[in-house]
């Protein structure tokens, strides 16, 4: 049997981004619903608003210039789940 995916949400808590992380959560748990094992929220720092699909960093606020909109997140996500 196969794990189930992790989804990481690694966020600045002196950006005071945790509520834009608890969202991204919820849109995510939404979408995909049983296909995840897990979403985790990370606290951090640096300005970092990161989400990783096990390892694999899905999108990065500082590559990307922004956050991400739910439905490209979600897009995004499903394209990295099938590899």
């Amino acid at each position: 049997m196969t794990a189930k995916p992790r989804i990481t949400i690694e966020y600045c808590i002196q950006c005071n981004w945790m509520l834009r992380a608890a969202w991204a959560a919820q849109e995510l748990l939404q979408a995909f619903g049983d296909e995840v094992g897990e979403i985790a929220l990370i606290p951090g720092g640096d300005g970092n608003y990161i989400i990783r699909l096990n390892d694999k960093v899905v999108w990065d606020r500082k590559a990307e210039n922004g956050f991400p909109e739910s439905d490209a997140l979600v897009a995004r996500i499903r394209e990295t789940m099938k590899g």
